[in-house]
């Protein structure tokens, strides 16, 4: 476990996974600790997909190879590549154990950086194969719900906006069978108007059925900024990023402690797709010798 501080914020990261495991200001803890009894996580790193393959099966070039959700980057140990005052970085190099699973050669690079009251979140894929490569890399960090009270039925509110605005019409598309999507329906975000101060105006209510039908997808760009609220409308925390989905998800009917707020850049399959890998929604291409490189953050407020 390596450490990093900015005399604001204290980080802890692993590198089983390069999975952050805390993230602490003034003493606060703000990232979910793993409890297994809700879900034994932090905050993994999903690649070199998002979600569920249909029967667990993806197809390239006439071969079938087989993978579990979100890929099996969160349970590999990383190399720790630089520490600096401010920064860390680790890496995963294909292998042969990663070969079996996913026919590429890659590089995948995970940098964490402290910038005043913001944990900044760099991933850089490298195509070290031959030949063009397909993939998806996605988060899922866990962050507590603040002041959070079993007994209560608010946990919370998320705000989320695109260019610094509102966003007043937002639809979600959900999981259906074998972990993959449903594309078929769209539902409309419930958003309320609240006057509570720190809110605008809408915000999505949060307790414990509001993840009764499991996550919601928003694809399409449509928001590029969520904040997480106390249940009094105070702003606890914010994601910025410029994915082109984001998951919303707490584990259902349990009552959790913690609620995710999950940048992707792709997504399980719809629902029955057997198709190449190639053309799987929301599929990046990267090119021999070629780099992806992205980032968010997570402003703790």
């Amino acid at each position: 476990m390596r450490q990093l501080t900015n005399g604001i914020i204290d980080l802890k990261v692993d590198e089983h996974g390069a999975e952050l495991h805390s993230i602490r200001k003034n003493g606060v803890e703000y990232l979910w600790q793993g409890d297994p009894t809700f879900w034994g996580r932090h905050s993994p790193v999903l690649f070199p997909i998002v979600g569920s393959l249909w029967n667990k099966k993806m197809h390239v070039e006439g071969r079938t190879y087989q993978m579990g959700q979100h890929g099996f980057a969160r349970d590999m140990d990383f190399l720790l590549v630089s520490q600096e005052e401010n920064s860390i970085t680790y890496r995963l190099t294909s292998d042969g154990e990663t070969h079996d699973k996913f026919p590429w050669e890659f590089q995948l690079d995970i940098t964490y950086k402290l910038e005043g009251q913001k944990v900044i979140v760099i991933w850089e894929v490298t195509n070290t194969s031959a030949r063009e490569m397909f993939f998806q890399i996605g988060a899922h960090p866990a962050f507590y719900y603040p002041g959070f009270r079993p007994e209560s039925e608010l946990k919370g509110w998320f705000t989320l906006s695109k260019n610094g605005k509102q966003i007043e019409d937002i639809d979600y598309i959900l999981i259906g069978e074998k972990g993959c999507a449903d594309i078929e329906k769209h539902y409309p975000l419930p958003l309320e108007k609240t006057d509570l101060p720190g809110l605008g105006g809408l915000a999505q209510r949060l307790d414990q059925h509001s993840f009764d039908n499991d996550a919601f997808i928003i694809e399409g760009s449509q928001v590029d900024t969520v904040t997480l609220h106390s249940p009094e409308g105070q702003p606890w925390l914010r994601l910025h990023f410029d994915a082109p989905l984001v998951g919303l998800w707490s584990p259902c009917k349990n009552n959790a402690p913690f609620v995710c707020i999950e940048p992707w850049y792709g997504r399980c399959d719809r629902m029955g797709y057997t198709g190449e890998f190639k053309d799987r929604d929301h599929i990046n291409r990267l090119a021999p010798e070629n780099s992806f490189r992205c980032e968010y953050s997570i402003e703790v407020m």
